[in-house]
């Protein structure tokens, strides 16, 4: 059996090759998704998240966002990173108009395995950062 580790890295590649289905199959169909909101998102909540996050916020050249993983963290069915998702902004987002501005987001994410599927997840993400970088607000003084 694969570890949460292996999980989560089979499911990063599975994202930077653009396939979002793929993707997706790391969550079980009972997943508690923590953090975007609303909160906790159900299966159905987080592919809608993550089609319109790829539809607005995809890297130069390709269909999706580059997702990369730093720090990694495991723990019996626990697995922890600090993660780093970087693009351009080609959309509407969280109703800022497509940019055309590159921008990284950075986030910590927590995740819970009950065998080879994540059945809860808690993620923080410097989406203030986010909409820095995307012009919809100042830049702190």
């Amino acid at each position: 059996m694969a570890t949460p580790a292996d999980l989560v890295e089979r499911a990063r590649q599975r994202w930077n090759a653009g396939d979002l289905p793929g993707y997706l199959e790391v969550y079980a169909e009972d997943v508690r998704y923590h953090g975007p909101g609303p909160d906790p998102m159900d299966k159905v909540s987080v592919a809608a998240f993550y089609e319109q996050f790829w539809s607005a916020l995809g890297a130069p050249g390709r269909p999706n966002p580059r997702f990369d993983l730093h720090e990694r963290l495991a723990d019996g069915d626990l697995f922890s990173c600090r993660f780093v998702v970087t693009g351009e902004h080609r959309g509407e987002f969280m109703g800022v108009p497509a940019t055309g501005r590159p921008y990284v987001l950075e986030g910590i994410t927590i995740m819970r395995f009950r065998g080879d599927q994540v059945v809860e997840r808690w993620t923080t993400s410097d989406l203030l950062g986010l909409m820095v970088q995307l012009g919809a607000i100042p830049a702190p003084a």
